[in-house]
C-alpha cells in the first residue's frame, strides 16, 4: 500500500473509530531502533520538539518528528517511519494527540512491536507500548510531555526522566538534556550508547517547515552521544544569536545587533566566526577604533579573515575607505 492510500486508511480509521485489525496496513517498516526519547510542548513559547538516545546508528533520522505549530511525535521500537508524518498530517487536520494516535495503531497490524509518543500544539499528550515490546520497558505522560522507554538496562528510566523534565529550569532544549541525562544516569539502553538527536519546532502552524526549526541536532555515531548532543546545542545557541544579529543589521537596528553579537561571542569566546562579525559590524558604523582588537584576535586565529576584509567594501559589508581598510589590512 502506498503512502498516499496509508494515510487515507488512518484519517478513515479515526474518523469512523474502526476496531483494531480492520483495515491493516501492509508493508510497515520493522526498523529495530529500542530506545528511550521525550516529545513535549514548552507552554511559556509554544514550541514543540523530541529528543532521544539510542544504541542504534543515527536514530534521529527516523525517531523523533515536528511540526511549526502542528506537533512532535517519536516513533521506536521495532520503528514504523511513518507514524512520523502521519501523525503530523492527522494532528494539522485538527486531531489532537490521543485520537492521532489512536487512528494510526487501528490501521496497524504489528502495534504490538511499537513505542510510540506524541503531543499536540495545545500540549495534549499519548503514547504507546506495544505488548511485546523488549523489556526494561516504560511510558509515562505529564503535562505537555510523554516519555518513553524500551529494552532499558531498568524499568526506572521514563520516572527519572519526567522528574528531570518537571523540574529542570530553562528552555525546551535545556529541559530535553536534563531528561535524557537522567535517563542515562539510570543506564539507559541495555546495549550502551551511540547516537542521539533533537529536533525543536516554533510556535504557529502557519510558518514553513524550514524556517520554524530551532534546534535540528543529530550525534550518528559516538561512544558519548549525549556530550556531544550538549555541545552541539550550544553552538546552536551561538549561530541564533548570530543570525538575530544579523536580522538586526539588515533591519538597520545595529544597537542590537551588536548586543546579540556581543551575546554570541560571550557564548563561545572561542569562535572565530562570531568575533569576526561582531568586529565587520563595528567598522561598518565607524567604529573602527572599537573594531581593530576584535579584528586582530581574529586574524590571529584564522588568517585568512584577512583576506576575506579584502572582499567587503565590493559586497557593501565595509564601506570603501582606503584609510581605514589599510588599518584593518596591517593589523599585526
Amino acid at each position: 500500500m502506498s503512502t498516499p492510500l496509508i494515510a487515507m486508511a488512518a484519517l478513515a480509521a479515526l474518523a469512523a473509530s474502526s476496531p483494531k485489525g480492520q483495515t491493516p496496513v501492509e508493508g510497515r517498516a520493522m526498523r529495530p531502533a529500542h530506545t528511550f526519547s521525550i516529545v513535549a510542548r514548552d507552554a511559556k513559547t509554544g514550541q514543540l520538539g523530541a529528543a532521544v538516545q539510542s544504541h542504534w546508528f543515527s536514530v534521529g533520522s527516523g525517531v523523533i518528528w515536528a511540526e511549526p505549530g502542528v506537533g512532535a511525535v517519536a516513533t521506536q521500537s521495532f520503528v514504523d517511519p511513518s507514524y512520523g508524518p502521519l501523525g503530523l498530517k492527522l494532528m494539522r487536520a485538527g486531531k489532537s494527540a490521543p485520537e492521532t494516535l489512536k487512528g494510526l495503531l487501528a490501521t496497524d497490524e504489528h502495534e504490538e512491536v511499537r513505542q510510540v509518543g506524541m503531543v499536540d500544539a495545545k500540549g495534549r499528550v499519548a503514547n504507546h507500548t506495544g505488548s511485546k515490546a523488549i523489556i526494561a520497558h516504560c511510558k509515562i505522560t505529564g503535562d505537555g510531555y510523554a516519555v518513553q522507554a524500551n529494552l532499558m538496562e531498568r524499568d526506572t528510566v521514563c520516572a527519572a526522566m519526567a522528574e528531570a523534565f518537571e523540574n529542570t529550569d530553562g528552555d525546551l532544549a535545556a529541559r530535553f538534556m536534563a531528561a535524557l541525562d537522567a535517563a542515562q544516569g539510570e543506564g539507559g539502553d541495555i546495549r550502551g550508547k551511540q547516537s542521539a538527536a533533537m529536533l525543536i519546532v516554533r510556535d504557529g502552524a502557519t510558518l514553513p517547515p524550514w524556517s520554524g526549526r530551532v534546534f535540528d541536532l543529530r550525534v550518528e555515531d559516538s561512544p558519548e552521544p549525549l556530550k556531544e548532543l550538549r555541545r552541539l546545542v550550544g553552538v546552536a545557541r551561538t549561530y541564533a544569536l548570530m543570525g538575530e544579529g544579523d536580522e538586526y543589521m539588515t533591519a538597520g537596528n545595529v544597537e542590537a545587533a551588536l548586543a546579540s553579537y556581543t551575546a554570541a561571542e560571550k557564548l563561545a569566546p572561542d569562535n572565530h566566526e562570531a568575533l569576526y562579525w561582531h568586529a565587520v559590524t563595528l567598522a561598518s558604523i565607524g567604529r573602527v577604533d572599537e573594531a581593530l582588537p576584535l579584528f586582530q584576535r581574529a586574524f590571529k586565529v584564522w588568517p585568512k579573515w584577512r583576506e576575506l576584509t579584502k572582499r567587503l567594501p565590493a559586497s557593501g559589508l565595509l564601506p570603501d575607505d582606503k584609510e581605514m581598510m589599510d588599518k584593518i589590512i596591517n593589523l599585526p
